[in-house]
């Protein structure tokens, strides 16, 4: 598999099933019995359906910076789910307050700089010679290429997927970094953008170097760079020298309260980009006079546009009109009996939940009880529906694992970490259907042998994120999910379908 340059963790999500029991020992009508026979406690594993429906989430997830080390920017479209169209919003700070421009300074240009992740290990480069630079010497121009890392298409009617990228002036103000914003909040934009730019499934890197002794003269990572108005910042900063406007954080976000990113078209892909890397460089000039001579000096003045700002992703849903399967089991959710069909999506769209019924509870705490077997291991087996998900999309790797209501990681997550735990187990993504398997042995270990509450499990598409220097995760409550772009289709509650949504569990004798 290809190296990615990448935070994000893609996730997925799932499932819960019934409440008539059937195993590979007894009938669906003799409900809890298969665990009193005799071959019960001889290290057997039984299957069981669990009642499993869909949650949603109401197109909504919190996307500010306390969960975005990632955002993802762009459109899809397919026919299962609909159209998913994101864009991104954020302040920006200049890297000192007070600033003394000079005389009669001038902006000559600006540019945005985004780092999106991209493949590393997939280059195409290019190399040019340019003859007589300013250091009076031949110099190469080298250019490299690298593929965005993306969710959706790269070519749409036989042709590569190019967008058109605006960045516009917000005239909201954003208040600071503490406001929870979720990804329906809209904001005021100015009319006109500051900025466009046509990009395509790629960044690209250039190096200049010095022919002979290989002198770097510029160096630029593989990115996205816009070139915004440099009249509007000639107005906006430069014309408030020496103004409070710009002497100190809390007068110049309300001064200049930030940019949003958006793209026009309604399909193509979705991409990603860290925040924290973006920047906007505005490069102007000022005289400067020594010895009664007049000349242009050339200077940099940046802002920042990292963790200090607020910052949010915007999402937009066009759900497929009614009637179709989406709309269908989206608006007739049952939670008694379940859902024949999960409908799963990252970034806002919809989770869902797992019921164990307590009449299979019962029946492993007689196991347990009467015949001294205890719970071995015990996981939720889900699958792709491959009637219905049929894309070739990448469907979700893992996926976020909770009990309903609890603020807190699952037992299995904290008792088990250090034990080899593998909270989601996926085999075969490349193929139709694919499964996954949901560990979660301590939590029904707890739930029949201590009398723990039998809560849902919550499933999204997701994943939780860690430090970045230690692996640790950071908490239950920091996730992927707010820029996971991967959705499928599982097998829920449906007793006709040999895949649908079970309940593995091994037992064995103390």
């Amino acid at each position: 598999m290809k190296k990615i340059k990448i935070i994000a963790n893609v996730c997925f999500v799932a499932t819960i099933g019934l409440f008539t029991l059937t195993s590979c020992e007894a009938d669906a009508d003799n409900l809890g019995s298969q665990f009193l026979d005799g071959n019960a406690a001889n290290g057997q594993e039984s299957s069981y359906p669990v009642i499993a429906y869909n949650i949603d989430n109401k197109d909504s997830i919190r996307s500010d910076a306390k969960n975005l080390t990632n955002a993802i920017l762009g459109a899809f479209d397919e026919p299962v789910f609909g159209m998913h169209k994101a864009a991104y919003v954020t302040q920006l700070r200049p890297s000192a307050y007070g600033t003394d421009f000079g005389t009669n300074p001038k902006v000559d240009s600006v540019v945005l700089q985004i780092l999106p992740s991209y493949v590393t290990d997939s280059v195409t480069t290019t190399t040019t010679t340019i003859n007589k630079v300013s250091t009076d010497q031949d110099s190469t121009k080298t250019v490299n290429t690298y593929p965005l890392v993306k969710y959706g298409r790269a070519k749409i009617g036989g042709n590569p997927v190019k967008f058109k990228l605006n960045v516009h002036e917000v005239t909201d103000f954003l208040y600071d970094n503490t406001k929870t914003y979720f990804s329906n909040q809209v904001v005021a934009t100015g009319a006109n953008p500051l900025g466009t730019k046509q990009i395509d499934g790629f960044v690209r890197g250039v190096k200049i170097t010095k022919v002979g002794d290989n002198t770097e003269l510029l160096s630029k990572d593989p990115g996205i760079r816009i070139q915004l108005d440099k009249n509007f910042f000639q107005n906006k900063i430069i014309a408030y020298q020496g103004k409070n406007e710009l002497s100190d954080a809390a007068s110049f976000i309300r001064h200049f309260r930030g940019l949003r990113l958006s793209v026009d078209e309604n399909d193509g892909f979705l991409f990603n980009l860290n925040p924290n890397t973006m920047s906007v460089t505005m490069y102007y000039s000022n005289d400067v006079t020594k010895d009664n001579t007049t000349t242009r000096q050339q200077n940099t003045y940046t802002f920042d546009l990292g963790t200090s700002n607020v910052h949010f992703s915007q999402f937009t849903f066009n759900r497929p009109s009614a009637p179709s399967a989406y709309t269908t089991a989206m608006g007739n959710i049952n939670k008694t009996t379940g859902d024949a069909k999960l409908y799963l999506q990252g970034a806002g769209g919809n989770g869902a939940e797992f019921v164990i019924p307590t009449s299979i509870i019962e029946g492993l705490r007689n196991v347990y009880t009467q015949k001294k077997a205890g719970i071995l291991t015990a996981k939720i087996r889900l699958y792709s529906d491959e009637s219905t998900w049929k894309s070739a999309f990448a469907k979700p790797s893992t996926f976020t694992v909770l009990q309903k209501d609890m603020k807190q990681f699952m037992d299995d997550q904290t008792a088990l970490a250090g034990a080899g735990y593998i909270r989601v187990k996926a085999t075969n993504l490349d193929k139709n259907p694919a499964y996954y398997d949901i560990t979660i042995t301590q939590t029904v270990k707890n739930i029949v042998e201590k009398d723990a509450e039998n809560k849902p499990i919550v499933i999204n598409v997701g994943d939780f994120t860690a430090n970045s220097q230690t692996g640790a995760l950071l908490g239950w409550n920091y996730t992927s999910r707010a820029y996971t772009p991967n959705r499928v289709v599982l097998v829920g509650t449906d007793a006709s379908n040999v895949n649908k949504a079970q309940l593995q569990v091994i037992y064995t004798k103390k």
